[in-house]
């Protein structure tokens, strides 16, 4: 009785050992959760390189776009014969 319980947890053993279904899920788990990590590092230890060049690039798009929408709301308020198109025509 015991060696039968001895055999049936080493064949389950070996079943288990030689299963490979959900590996590449756990592989790409075990990449996503490295990747996850570094990119964390690089923002919270960061004190001005890549988060300060980043949050000035998102500063300087955020203006220009400001601007360029305060310019074509202006301009097309002042313009009196626009038919929508931008460029004044009739």
């Amino acid at each position: 009785m015991l060696a039968q319980l001895c055999l049936a947890a080493k064949r389950a053993v070996v079943r288990f050992k030689n299963d490979i279904r959900g590996v590449t899920a756990i592989e790409y788990a075990i990449i996503g959760v490295a990747v996850s990590a570094i990119v964390l590092a690089v923002f919270v230890t960061d004190t001005g390189g890549l988060k300060g060049a980043l949050s000035d690039a998102v500063t300087t798009i955020s203006d220009n776009i400001s601007a360029a929408d305060d310019s074509s709301s202006s301009s097309s308020s002042s313009s009196s014969g626009n038919n929508g198109n931008g460029n004044g025509n009739n």
